[in-house]
């Protein structure tokens, strides 16, 4: 193991108070086995699951519940053992809309189904590890829900020399990753190296971030004479982002319509790496996920081993309950959550948190007209004028927002975080692109 020399810095970006002490030190814990679960179809990018169980079934834990519906979908598994109670439209706390299958939770588990068996991944074949991520139905478990499968296959032409474990996570109070790293690092640095195997990668590279010493140490531990690297990054919001993390460790630059296959990177959450290891080594799908509750509204904040389709109530009555009534529900980090209209929901594969905050902690705001100051500009780390895109789209100019590369905007947040004048600056972006990106479906 070895650490590297030099990290390279992007632009832009910014350093938010990290609000991660209060769960930094707080074990993983599994949630109380909760009397129900709905499990979403739409756990993942693309196109959402097909029920493959009916209302009445007895399914047992692992069974598959859901069917990929195309090359980018994923297979969806329950946690749990019991009976399909019903399959119906719901929402998720990410607020998708999707057929979701609810299953009253048997008391004990009546038993496993084990169709997916372990597998030496040391011999294993590329193709073999591929079908088996695929059948486990892991997808990636920093936001977008992508589905790994088709990561671990390169476009022909497109080789992988770069294997980069992002253990960033750069979200304020989120320690849903930093967990995983203290608590199982020899499982990440396990899954590290099946991806390296599928992908005929020459070099392993787990990027955590410098407020993190304790996940670093664990790594090194975990890696111990390996050939593995660990890149210890500095915090700077968006280090997490795909492009940001393979800048900061190669020093490459994803160009804008490219893919990271296309500079030789591939870069994995990390856990999405522990799924992998779990789904090899013990034939165990994608039924867990990792996640911090916080924020001052929670008794309790902590960081739970959730399984997916638990009821946020549930998630909530274990760290406490309320301490105060909320005034404000958020499902991932404060930068680029999304604020949850309702608690009845389940959570999904993509949900690294629940934030919940009181009406101290929270304020409304008006929009002012722009000063500029120019202070967005400085912090996009896409090297975009927000402002000026801002400008475009309140005069419905979205010819120029596109010829603004407004399209290059992922919404990371940093430019309405430094705004003086409050400006939606996100808000107009993300329509902006909604716009534009549904005429350029319509005309293709």
């Amino acid at each position: 193991m070895k650490f590297l020399d030099k990290i390279f810095r992007f632009a832009g970006g910014i350093a938010p108070d990290g609000h991660k002490g209060e769960t930094a030190g707080i074990p993983l814990r599994r949630l109380p086995r909760p009397r129900s679960i709905t499990v979403s179809m739409s756990q993942h990018i693309g196109a959402p699951s097909v029920p493959c169980v009916k209302v009445g079934d007895r399914v047992l834990r692992y069974q598959r519940i859901g069917d990929a519906a195309g090359t980018v979908s994923s297979a969806v598994h329950t946690p749990f053992s019991g009976v399909v109670k019903s399959i119906a439209p719901s929402s998720t706390a990410s607020t998708r809309v999707a057929a979701a299958v609810t299953i009253a939770v048997d008391p004990e588990d009546a038993g496993t189904d084990d169709s997916l068996r372990p597998i030496d991944w040391r011999s294993a074949t590329h193709d073999e590890i591929v079908a088996r991520v695929r059948d486990a139905g892991i997808v990636g478990a920093g936001g977008a829900g992508f589905p790994t499968a088709v990561k671990l296959s390169p476009p022909p032409g497109r080789s992988i020399d770069t294997v980069i474990v992002n253990g960033a996570e750069c979200e304020p109070y989120l320690n849903g990753d930093n967990r995983p790293m203290v608590e199982r690092a020899a499982d990440i640095w396990t899954g590290a190296q099946i991806i390296r195997r599928a992908v005929g990668a020459s070099r392993v590279v787990i990027g955590i971030e410098d407020n993190k010493p304790v996940a670093i140490k664990a790594m090194s531990e975990a890696i111990g004479t390996g050939d593995g690297e660990i890149a210890v990054l500095p915090h700077s919001y968006p280090q997490g982002s795909e492009k940001h993390i393979i800048h900061s460790v190669t020093g490459r630059t994803v160009q804008t319509g490219h893919l990271p296959a296309d500079v030789g990177c591939l870069v994995e959450n990390v856990w999405t790496v522990v799924s992998i290891t779990r789904a090899l080594e013990q034939g165990i799908p994608s039924v867990i996920r990792t996640l911090t509750i916080g924020g001052d509204a929670i008794a309790s904040p902590a960081n739970f081993a959730a399984p997916i389709g638990a009821m946020v109530p549930d998630i909530i009555a274990a760290a406490g309950g309320f301490r105060t009534q909320p005034a404000k529900a958020i499902c991932g980090g404060p930068m680029m959550g999304v604020a949850m209209p309702d608690l009845e929901v389940p959570i999904t594969k993509t949900c690294s948190g629940l934030l919940f905050f009181t009406a101290a902690s929270v304020h409304e705001f008006g929009s002012g007209s722009c000063i500029g100051c120019g202070r967005c500009i400085g912090a996009c780390p896409m090297g975009l004028m927000p402002a000026e895109i801002s400008q475009a789209v309140e005069a419905n100019d979205l010819a120029l927002a596109e010829k603004l590369k407004v399209m290059n905007c992922f919404e990371c947040g940093s430019c309405a975080y430094v705004c003086p004048a409050h400006r939606p600056l996100v808000q107009h972006n993300r329509r902006a692109k909604a716009i534009i990106g549904a005429r350029l479906r319509a005309r293709k």
